[in-house]
């Protein structure tokens, strides 16, 4: 499970505008957040700057834990 949609929320940007910050459709957005589609590194460095955090916060450690 990942965070994307938290932090997106968290900043108060649609899926349409993330997907517009970071250069892919809207639709890739929804697919992330939905757990249907692994995202590049790339892209996962995009989508963790743009959304003001680390790539460990966002894809892979649990939002409670230190």
């Amino acid at each position: 499970m990942n965070h994307v949609r938290e932090y997106r929320r968290t900043l108060k940007l649609s899926q349409l505008a993330l997907a517009q910050e970071v250069g892919v459709a809207r639709q890739t957005i929804n697919l992330i957040e939905n757990d249907k589609y692994n995202p590049s590194l790339d892209l996962c460095l995009k989508l963790a700057w743009t959304l003001q955090t680390d790539l460990n916060t966002l894809f892979w450690r649990d939002k409670n834990e230190s």
